[in-house]
């Protein structure tokens, strides 16, 4: 459609994704073979960067992401924008690109596969469809020339993984990214309704489950303990902050306190300080106990096994979920056999939720910690 567009009148055309280190990663191999497929060699000039038409017309080849913001801005006089591959497009990304794109007339084409429906070009097209565009949704169903060896794949493909079919061919959001180390409990945690609102118990205790960083994410899961299940009720995801900061935080909550769970280098010493986040976070006033280094891979296993268990708070620990939907292993280039679990910004609530597995069973509803009744009136004599 843009080649023809291009041919009918001059046009300046900037084709852009979210990563792009290099043309290869671009569509300008798929324009350059539709020119052959619409015998339109004798109009575009292809060159190894752009594709220029006889009249005037330019494809332009660039990517979103924060290197090329400033090139990005000098694009504010193209006709049209065509966003490939649009569902892993960043907010920052959408809130340069849209006040770029001013000329009078001017469009931007959105094209994508939807993977998650928290994802923010799903958000921002298909959730909240802005008032001046149009939204389509195209499938097989609307291919008239939809060959037989890929009826066969649609069939085969369906019944070896309905979810996975659900969202390959028929356009659906996945319940969690492809591969996701979670994504069958994340589903039936959706199925069976687990996720949603989670109004705290003010007659049970509320656990704590860290896992610690400052330049990486703090995070914090707030649990309460009902007979077997665990009721994740809040979550704080933060950095750069002090440990005395995420209390006070904690204390301005209207929960009853039981334990604080740290991870086993929540026990190791900082050799400048010579006191461990255990010793800090007790000095703070904090009941804290380590949980059981039990290895990833273990942990991983207990938190499967314990997600059947587990309720969360659709809101509140809606970062959380994210982190959980997004968990994946590290694929290795040379065999693309999974390995580790790979350590980014969704690892850090995954690796608590997981000791928050560790330490279910010790939970329990007794010995609160709640603050002194009568610390204000200590020295008093009346």
């Amino acid at each position: 459609m843009l080649l023809i567009k291009g041919a009918n009148g001059p046009l300046r055309i900037l084709c852009t994704r979210e990563i792009q280190n290099t043309i290869a990663d671009s569509v300008h191999q798929l324009l350059r073979d539709q020119i052959g497929e619409l015998e339109l060699e004798g109009f575009y000039e292809v060159t190894k960067n752009e594709i220029t038409g006889a009249n005037g017309t330019q494809f332009l080849f660039t990517g979103l992401r924060t290197q090329d913001v400033a090139k990005i801005k000098s694009f504010e006089g193209v006709d049209i924008v065509w966003v490939e591959e649009a569902q892993v497009v960043s907010r920052k990304s959408w809130e340069i690109l849209i006040p770029t794109i001013r000329k009078e007339g001017s469009e931007i084409w959105v094209t994508f596969n939807p993977e998650l429906d928290t994802d923010e070009t799903y958000q921002r097209f298909v959730v909240h469809t802005p008032e001046n565009a149009v939204l389509l949704k195209l499938n097989y169903t609307d291919n008239p020339w939809f060959p037989e060896v890929l009826e066969q794949e649609r069939l085969a493909l369906k019944a070896r993984d309905p979810e996975a079919y659900d969202n390959v061919w028929e356009g659906n959001c996945r319940s969690a990214v492809e591969g996701a180390i979670y994504a069958k409990e994340v589903a039936l945690a959706i199925e069976k309704k687990r996720i949603r609102p989670m109004p705290h118990d003010p007659e049970l205790l509320t656990h704590c489950v860290w896992d610690l960083g400052w330049n990486d994410q703090m995070t914090i899961i707030m649990v309460q303990k009902v007979a077997s299940s665990l009721m994740v009720i809040d979550y704080i995801e933060d950095s750069h902050r002090t440990y005395d900061s995420y209390v006070k935080e904690l204390e301005s909550k209207p929960y009853r306190w039981g334990k604080d769970y740290l991870p086993h280098d929540g026990k190791h010493k900082n050799p400048q300080t010579g006191k461990s986040a255990q010793d800090v976070l007790k000095a703070l006033g904090r009941d804290v106990e380590i949980v059981p280094d039990i290895g990833i891979e273990a942990g991983i296993k207990l938190a499967r096994q314990t997600f059947s268990r587990i309720f969360l708070d659709e809101d509140k620990t809606g970062r959380l979920i994210e982190c959980l939907r997004r968990y994946k292993r590290q694929i290795n280039q040379a065999t693309n056999e999974p390995g580790a679990p790979l350590h980014d910004q969704h690892s850090h609530g995954s690796d608590a939720f997981r000791y928050m597995a560790v330490v279910a069973d010790q939970m329990k509803n007794e010995q609160a910690h709640t603050p002194d009744p009568y610390g204000g009136f200590k020295g008093w004599s009346g």
